[in-house]
């Protein structure tokens, strides 16, 4: 090449700040700018004898292609990650470019210019980005295994030993001697505080990794703050506390969680029967309309919360004197779950306290403008007599079978297969009223497949129990979606259960 045309592509690209090159037909590398023979370490002599259309490695990755187009077309072109194999011999990181092609003519010869614009550290960076994605989500997905393994290890056998305790406790009556009494007592009660905290440190992952999902739906909050006092009033009367009711009479419509709001005010009751000795417990409403919501308040006379401990009475395994901790027992999370469900359910929570003369909790929720479609009323519990019928349940653990027989006294006939030998064909052989799935986790996608096909097949529509100890939103709805008519959270009560099964069977 002359010196005219190369001092021609010396004056246009020799002080352009990235690298270029240029290539005559022949693919001899014919111009090197100054950015270009720095990055590269090379200069046009060094280069003599090398052609494009010999190099390997632009073949591979079809650049000759590209190239060979170019010419053709006499027209430009994009290459994304271009990487010259030129440049692995330097000692350094091969560096990404983004490069334009493009057609010149001078004195009726042809050439490509390679404009190198180097994109090596946003690459990189965004393959940094998507590995560290990569392990995020594996992280993820190791945490939800771990968690959804903890949780059925550990409710599975929780729902066995708190069901039996019940079912001995309701079978001795009066007969129970006063030590066996106290046995049943803590076996029971220690039972319950496993849960317990079990519940709320699987709550309070889901929380903080923003796993836990609520589902709103229009409810009369009156009547569930009514079944909530009456739950604790047993044990209110054990400690010969009083309980004073001041709610409204008139209904009162809000759209919430129904599982935040039961989680929130046994966590708030729990508490005020815990940290109150003598006196009283007080739940009241107030209807703020001008804000279109209702103030839940709860009171005690409890030993209360000193002013300087009141900035870290929401942080979580947080206590204000670790004798107090000892004394009453908790993880310190009760409060810190509690704040997080008002919030979710798009409410505060908020405090007053004096030390030694008790506490008074208050949260908001907001008001529906929508009335319920169906009121919620309190349940009596009655097992539904009808000639024995039969339940067809399917479990692999070999322990729910036995426990719900013992919770049905006889009243009800339970079949049970293993998902192994689980045949829709079964479901034929006898005229049974509910159908019963015991899920473990690793059951999960073949008791969804089985639960859509009975749902889909079964002519007679039978209602589908589901028990699992997977609490998770998304999961149990991923059984609504199959087509369940009912899904409960191990460890459930007797109660709870034979409700359930009252609904379906009618």
């Amino acid at each position: 090449m002359d010196n005219t045309i190369s001092k021609y592509f010396e004056i246009l690209y020799n002080s352009i700040h990235f690298p270029i090159q240029v290539i005559n037909e022949s693919g001899e590398i014919v111009y090197l700018n100054q950015a270009f023979a720095l990055q590269w370490n090379s200069n046009i002599p060094e280069l003599k004898g090398y052609t494009v259309f010999n190099d390997i490695e632009l073949k591979r990755i079809g650049i000759l292609d590209k190239i060979n187009e170019v010419f053709k077309k006499k027209n430009q072109c994009f290459v994304d990650d271009y990487s010259d194999d030129l440049l692995k011999d330097k000692n350094i990181i091969v560096p990404i470019f983004r490069t334009k092609m493009f057609y010149i003519n001078v004195e009726s010869e042809g050439y490509i210019v390679f404009f190198h614009e180097d994109k090596t550290e946003t690459v990189l960076t965004q393959k940094e980005i998507i590995t560290a994605y990569d392990s995020t989500k594996e992280l993820e997905r190791l945490k939800d295994t771990f968690l959804s393994v903890l949780s059925h290890e550990l409710r599975t056998p929780l729902n066995v030993i708190l069901g039996y305790a019940s079912l001995i406790r309701e079978s001795l009556g009066e007969k129970i001697s006063p030590d066996d009494k106290i046995y049943l007592d803590n076996l029971q009660s220690g039972s319950e505080r496993l849960f317990r905290s079990l519940s709320q440190m699987l709550d309070f992952a889901q929380l903080e990794s923003g796993l836990y999902k609520i589902s709103l739906e229009v409810v009369e909050l009156i009547t569930y703050l009514k079944n909530s006092i009456t739950s604790i009033e047993i044990k209110a009367k054990s400690k010969n506390l009083e309980i004073k009711s001041n709610l409204i009479e008139t209904p009162v419509y809000v759209n919430i969680d129904v599982q935040c709001l039961q989680n929130i005010m046994d966590n708030l009751l729990e508490n005020a029967i815990k940290f109150t000795q003598k006196g009283f417990i007080e739940i009241g409403t107030t209807i703020l309309q001008e804000k279109d919501l209702v103030l839940v308040k709860i009171s005690d006379s409890g030993i209360g919360i000193s002013t300087e401990y009141m900035d870290h009475l929401f942080r979580p395994f947080s206590q204000e004197d670790l004798e107090i901790g000892r004394t009453y027992e908790g993880n310190g999370l009760g409060l810190a779950l509690t704040k997080r469900y008002v919030e979710k359910i798009g409410g505060s929570l908020l405090v007053d306290s004096i030390k030694g003369v008790g506490s008074t909790f208050t949260f908001s929720i907001p008001l529906s403008k929508k009335k319920i479609k169906k009121e919620v009323k309190q349940k009596e519990v009655e097992v539904v007599e009808n000639n024995n019928p039969k339940i067809f349940m399917v479990d692999d653990s070999g322990e729910s079978p036995e426990l719900l027989n013992a919770f049905l006294k006889k009243k009800y006939s339970i079949v049970s297969y293993t998902f192994r030998d689980f045949n829709l064909d079964d479901l034929k052989k006898d005229d049974y009223k509910v159908i019963i799935f015991d899920v473990n986790p690793r059951r999960w996608e073949q008791g969804l497949l089985i639960c859509k096909d009975i749902k889909k097949n079964d002519p007679l529509k039978r209602p589908i129990v589901v028990l699992s100890s997977e609490f998770a939103e998304n999961k149990y709805q991923s059984f609504i979606d199959a087509g369940a008519d009912k899904y409960l959270i191990k460890p459930f009560t007797k109660e709870k259960f034979l409700n359930s099964l009252n609904e379906l069977i009618k």
